[in-house]
């Protein structure tokens, strides 16, 4: 979502105008807000000031869930994306208002068929949270669904629509518009955008203006038997002056548009910290697990109507955001620009936050380094000013004019303009002014799942896992450059099945120390980076337990817990399916698929119609999600709720050794 900040939008020319300005203001306003918040924590202890204290620290946390909207048209036996997400919004919203919805916030997203929810307010430490994670999922969906026609309308946690961009794929109808309107495109109407807020159109029309041209994304195409080799298509058929065709690559899916990056969906979770040590901890060790979290939850098998030879959205997305210019790209010297960028926008992280983690931030970083000296010269240490001034590199892509001028001591726009256009795996988050809200991290590559116990299980596995992180001291480091070569394997086709990623050896070795053999880290499976692989490694899910093996429950969270750990067990090891293989086996196994890549209209209506019954609970599928049965519920036992305080506490003080020992360590 990012910043919802509105006003006049300015155009590209007059926003390019103001990079430098903003650039220069953000750092001040991160710089002011990163010591109002130290001091705030000063004073709040100074003055025993426990309780606004203990919000700030409190180790909370929550998820967001994109929607997609569809509308069925069962006579003509095909599906459309439903062009009514900003209407759904508001109401859902006005719910919220007026309190009649209290387990939901629901905000705007980039297409007019999309939107984003979350919990009503953020789950807490304590375990028996763990347990309504599910039912709050299942009361967000409902919530939603109950504002749609029931006959022929539907909300799906899908990751991307199969044919966005082929026919008449949207209701109403729209016709693309290849030279006017924000995305320009061959294949996608400027009507597909969110209506209800400027800054969608504004980042599109921006990005692309940038960048000289639409972003050009080239997707591998799935080659079955009758799939024609080469494949390639005649884009003149859209419209196509000639460049489409030229940017466009044999055996590729061509797409032209940011719409197709950030027309998909995902599952986000973010995690406020004790405290800025620990927040980076988290940041540097949840970044080697991106990766693996993104071939784990693969479900983006389709683009533009075609079987691709990739799993997930990852790719599509670092190319649909791309407004690098060819300076940037390195395709011509720089004269205009000041940097090459090696990365797009959407992309993984580039280093490390902490001092203990320098040693792995073995590719070079790009920054800004008036900005870093800024930083440096104001206090804020050499690793978080490198980090800021590697995101400053970019341009502001969205300005208003109301939003020029700004009270740096006072408002932190024009630092979270740049922050939130940078999309990362992980986002290091600097607290809201007034706020009560402290340091948090968002963990970003995981693709949505079908149901809500899928969605909760991915997120409870990660959750548990930050706190086995802290509580055990795990260290998950290995060299960037191993993390970006896993984020490619990541997309692969079956990658859960067949590829190896790079991951740590030993997880209990400290900070700033070698392995005892010097080797510390190996290709392993997605299965022995999960399950543990005997005598080598002991699996994430082992090491959950073992945390868990100390901690009190109840036992309806123990046994939902054990579910969701079982499930994300049985994925890794290939017994249950990722969606983006039950998604693909669907197609290849459906009467109408002729073996030539190709998804019918037919194909992608029996599809989704099947997902919104496995969704909707209203059929198993024992392939994809095995045989589970959770216990979750809407609250937390009452008991338990008692006793959380004194839990947090112990957890607090275990967190507080892990940042001071390992995190501060030089």
């Amino acid at each position: 979502m990012g910043l919802l900040s509105e006003g006049t939008p300015l155009t590209w020319a007059e926003t390019k105008r103001q990079a430098d300005h903003v650039r220069k203001h953000g750092i001040l306003q991160f710089i002011n807000q990163y010591h109002k918040v130290t001091k705030l924590m000063q004073d709040l202890r100074e003055n025993n000031r426990g309780e606004k204290m203990d919000a700030m620290m409190e180790l909370k946390w929550g998820d967001e869930i994109e929607y997609m909207l569809v509308k069925y048209d069962d006579d003509n036996k095909m599906v459309q994306v439903n062009l009514k997400a900003t209407e759904l919004t508001h109401k859902l919203q006005e719910n919220e208002e007026e309190n009649k919805l209290t387990t939901g916030l629901w905000r705007p997203e980039y297409a007019e068929y999309m939107m984003e929810g979350s919990p009503g307010e953020p789950y807490g430490c304590d375990l028996a949270y763990f347990n309504i994670v599910e039912a709050n999922m299942r009361r967000r969906r409902a919530a939603a669904l109950a504002l749609c026609n029931d006959c022929d309308e539907s909300l799906l946690s899908l990751v991307s629509f199969p044919r966005l961009g082929c026919g008449n794929f949207t209701l109403p109808p729209t016709k693309p518009t290849p030279k006017q309107g924000s995305p320009q495109s061959l294949f996608l109407p400027h009507d597909l955008i969110n209506v209800g807020h400027p800054r969608f159109h504004l980042m599109t029309r921006n990005s692309r203006e940038r960048r000289g041209e639409t972003q050009p994304i080239n997707v591998p195409i799935y080659k079955d038997k009758r799939t024609p080799s080469p494949f390639i298509e005649d884009l003149s058929i859209y419209g196509d002056d000639g460049s489409a065709q030229r940017n466009s690559k044999p055996d590729h899916i061509y797409l032209d548009s940011m719409t197709y990056g950030f027309g998909m969906c995902c599952l986000q979770m973010t995690f406020q910290a004790f405290s800025i040590s620990e927040a980076k901890l988290l940041y540097d060790q949840l970044a080697p697990l991106a990766p693996i979290l993104l071939a784990l939850s693969a479900g983006s098998p389709i683009y533009r109507g075609y079987l691709s030879d990739i799993d997930c959205r990852w790719h599509v997305l670092a190319a649909a955001i791309d407004d690098r210019t060819e300076e940037e790209r390195g395709v011509k010297p720089l004269k205009n620009d000041k940097f090459v960028i090696p990365k797009s926008r959407y992309d993984s992280i580039d280093c490390y936050l902490c001092p203990g983690s320098e040693r792995y931030n073995d590719v070079e970083v790009v920054r800004d380094e008036e900005a870093e000296k800024t930083l440096i010269e104001a206090g804020i240490d050499r690793h978080l000013a490198q980090h800021i001034a590697h995101l400053f590199i970019r341009d502001t892509i969205i300005m208003y004019k109301e939003k020029i001028d700004q009270d740096d001591e006072e408002d932190v726009d024009h630092f979270e303009n740049i922050q939130s256009t940078n999309w990362q795996t992980m986002r290091f988050k600097l607290p809201p002014p007034n706020s009560g809200i402290g340091w948090r991290v968002e963990f970003r590559p995981t693709e949505v799942q079908l149901t809500d116990f899928e969605n909760a299980a991915y997120a409870v596995f990660l959750v548990i896992l930050t706190r086995a992180i802290l509580s055990f001291g795990l260290n998950f480091l290995i060299p960037i450059s191993k993390v970006d070569a896993n984020m490619q394997t990541a997309q692969k086709r079956d990658a859960v099945l067949t590829e190896k990623f790079y991951f740590r050896k030993d997880i209990n070795t400290p900070y700033g120390k070698t392995a005892d053999d010097g080797e510390e880290y190996i290709s392993m499976s997605i299965d022995e980076i999960i399950n543990g692989k005997e005598n080598v490694f002991p699996g994430l899910v082992p090491v959950i337990k073992d945390y868990l093996a100390n901690m009190e429950v109840d036992i309806d969270t123990h046994c939902t817990i054990q579910q969701y750990l079982t499930f994300i067990q049985k994925r890794a090891s290939g017994e249950i399916m990722t969606t983006a293989r039950w998604i693909r086996e669907f197609v290849t196994n459906h009467s109408n698929y002729k073996q030539d890549s190709v998804v019918s209209s037919r194909i992608e209506y029996d599809l989704l119609k099947k997902c919104d019954r496995i969704s909707r609970g209203n059929e198993s599928c024992p392939e994809l999600l095995g045989d589970f049965s959770t216990r979750t519920k809407q609250d937390i036992p009452p008991a338990y709720a008692r006793k959380h305080r004194l839990l947090e506490n112990k957890i607090k003080n275990g967190a507080r050794r892990v940042g001071k020992e390992q995190c501060d360590r030089n």
